[in-house]
C-alpha cells in the first residue's frame, strides 16, 4: 500500500502557539500529515520578540519611574531635614530665650521697674529676629512674590531692586536692569517657576558682586521650553576672563536647572558675561 504524500503547509504564529500547547513540534517535523516549515518558525520568533521588546520597555519604564520616585522622596526628606535644622537651631533657642527673659522681666517689674524697660527693648529686638527668621524660612520654601505677582512680575520686582544698586567693586557704578519678556506665561509647574526665579536672582547677584558691569539684560522666552538669559556688559578681567570659577552661585544655578530636568550654560562672551538656562514647561 502506497504511503500518502506528505503535505507542506505554512504555519502562522497563532497556529504555532496552539500547536506548542500540544505535542512538541520542531522545524521539519511531520504531524497529522502536515510538515512544518522553518519559515513559520521565523515568524513566530519575530512575533515573540516584538512582545518581549514591549515587555522589556515596560519594565525599564517602571524601573525609571521607581528611581524618580526615590529621588523625589530623597529630596523631600532633605528639605524636611533642612527645615528641622533651621527651626531647631535657629528659632527654637531664640524663642526659648525670649520666654526666659519674659520671666525675668516679670520678676523685675516689682523689684526693679527701671531695669524692665531695657530688658523689654532686648526682647523686642529678639522677637523681631524671630519674625525675620520665620520669613526667611518661608522665602526659602517659595518666594512670596511668585504667588502675588507671577514669575514675570516677580522678575520685574527683582530688576527694580538691583537697578541703581552699585556693585561691590570700588569702581563699580549703578546697574541698569532691563527685561524683555512676554506679558504673560503659560501655566508653569511650581518647581520650574522657583528654579527660573532663583537662577535669574542668583545671576543678578553675581553680576552685582563680581562683574564690573553697567547694563544687565534679562530675556525670557517660550519656544517649547522656558528660555532664560541674563547678559551683562562686564569687562575684563571680571566677566570676560578666560573662564569662570565654579563657585557656590554657579553650582547652585546648575543644580536648580538639573533638578527640574533643564540645562544651564554660563561663561564670558565678547560683550560681557552670560547665563543661559533652558527649563521644561512640563515636568517628566
Amino acid at each position: 500500500m502506497a504511503k500518502p504524500p506528505t503535505l507542506v503547509q505554512p504555519m502562522d504564529a497563532t497556529a504555532a502557539v496552539r500547536t506548542a500547547r500540544g505535542r512538541p513540534w520542531w522545524p521539519g517535523a511531520v504531524r497529522n500529515g502536515i510538515k512544518f516549515e522553518r519559515k513559520p518558525l521565523a515568524r513566530l520568533l519575530d512575533y515573540l520578540s516584538r512582545h518581549a521588546g514591549v515587555a522589556a520597555q515596560a519594565a525599564q519604564l517602571t524601573a525609571e519611574l521607581q528611581r524618580s520616585r526615590q529621588r523625589l522622596l530623597t529630596a523631600r526628606e532633605e528639605e524636611r531635614r533642612r527645615l528641622r535644622r533651621d527651626l531647631h537651631d535657629g528659632l527654637g533657642p531664640l524663642l526659648a530665650g525670649v520666654v526666659l527673659q519674659l520671666g525675668v522681666a516679670k520678676n523685675l517689674l516689682t523689684q526693679d521697674p527701671d531695669a524692665v524697660s531695657g530688658l523689654l527693648d532686648t526682647l523686642c529686638a529678639q522677637t523681631q529676629d524671630a519674625i525675620a527668621g520665620i520669613r526667611q524660612i518661608a522665602y526659602d520654601l517659595r518666594p512670596p512674590a511668585l504667588d502675588h505677582l507671577g514669575l514675570i512680575g516677580a522678575l520685574y520686582e527683582q530688576a527694580a531692586r538691583f537697578t541703581n544698586q552699585a556693585g561691590d567693586h570700588p569702581s563699580a557704578e549703578s546697574l541698569t536692569v532691563t527685561i524683555n519678556a512676554p506679558p504673560s506665561l503659560p501655566s508653569l509647574p511650581a518647581a520650574v517657576e522657583v528654579a527660573a526665579y532663583r537662577i535669574i536672582t542668583e545671576a543678578l547677584t553675581n553680576v552685582a558682586r563680581h562683574a564690573d558691569a553697567h547694563q544687565v539684560a534679562i530675556t525670557v522666552a517660550i519656544d517649547g521650553h522656558l528660555r532664560l538669559c541674563v547678559q551683562d556688559d562686564g569687562i575684563p578681567p571680571t566677566a570676560n576672563a578666560d573662564g569662570w570659577w565654579p563657585g557656590v552661585g554657579l553650582v547652585s544655578m546648575a543644580e536648580r536647572a538639573a533638578e527640574v530636568g533643564g540645562t544651564l550654560q554660563v561663561g564670558p562672551t565678547p560683550i560681557g558675561g552670560r547665563v543661559q538656562a533652558s527649563l521644561p514647561l512640563v515636568l517628566a
